[in-house]
Order: structure tokens, then C-alpha cells, then sequence
């Protein structure tokens, strides 16, 4: 049963910074996928970042492009969101997800991914 808890979000005022962290058990470690997603009230869930724990690149959604980084602590078992020059259409529930097997043309779809976490709330203000 894979588990994956989300912390570090939090407020934060526009052009600020936020870094979540996602921690992984019970599977191998460099055998899945780990996305971030995120929803917003009234909208889809999306995809904003994703790695592979056994290999890069990651991939990135074209909405946080040179603004965020997601990357992995192969010793914790985390993988890390680093959010930078936050934008207040940012705030959302923010979700790591793990699967593998993705495609890459799945990367970022909500159903490819079995395996959820609780969420961290993120919240941008002008």
C-alpha cells in the first residue's frame, strides 16, 4: 500500500514562496511516478509537476514553468515542490499523487494515478 503525506503549505502573499514536501512509503522507492496536482474551487484538478523516482526529466505544466521545481530526496523519500513568484491564481488544494506505468501522454491526467494523498492547502493573496 503506497502512502503519501503532504506538508508545507500554507498563505502567503503574491511574488512569496512556498516549498511542499511530499513523503513516500511503502513501495520501491525508484519504481513510480510522483505528480503534483492541484484543484481549485469549481475547477479540475490539474497537473503542475511530475518525476520519475527511478530517473529524470521532470515535466512541468506550462502554468508554473520557471516558477516551480519539483525534485526528490532519495534519502527522505520526498519529493519536494518548490514554488517560487507565487501568483494568487496559485492557491489551491495542492495533491501528490504516485503511479506507475504512466505514459507520457497520461502524465498529468487525475485517473492515471491510484494513489493519493490528504492535500495541502495553498493560499496566494494580491
Amino acid at each position: 500500500q503506497v502512502q503519501l503525506v503532504e506538508s508545507g503549505g500554507g498563505s502567503v502573499q503574491a511574488g512569496g514562496s512556498l516549498r511542499l514536501s511530499c513523503a513516500v512509503s511503502g513501495y520501491t522507492w525508484s519504481s513510480y511516478r510522483v505528480t503534483w496536482f492541484r484543484q481549485a474551487p469549481g475547477k479540475e484538478r490539474e497537473g503542475v509537476a511530475t518525476i520519475h523516482t527511478g530517473y529524470s526529466p521532470a515535466f512541468y505544466a506550462d502554468s508554473v514553468k520557471g516558477r516551480f521545481t519539483i525534485s526528490q530526496d532519495n534519502a527522505k523519500h520526498t519529493i519536494d515542490l518548490q514554488m517560487n513568484n507565487l501568483k494568487p491564481e496559485d492557491t489551491a488544494m495542492y495533491y501528490c499523487a504516485a503511479a506507475n506505468g504512466v505514459t507520457y501522454s497520461r502524465l498529468f491526467i487525475a485517473d492515471a494515478y491510484s494513489n493519493w494523498g490528504q492535500g495541502t492547502q495553498v493560499t496566494v493573496s494580491s
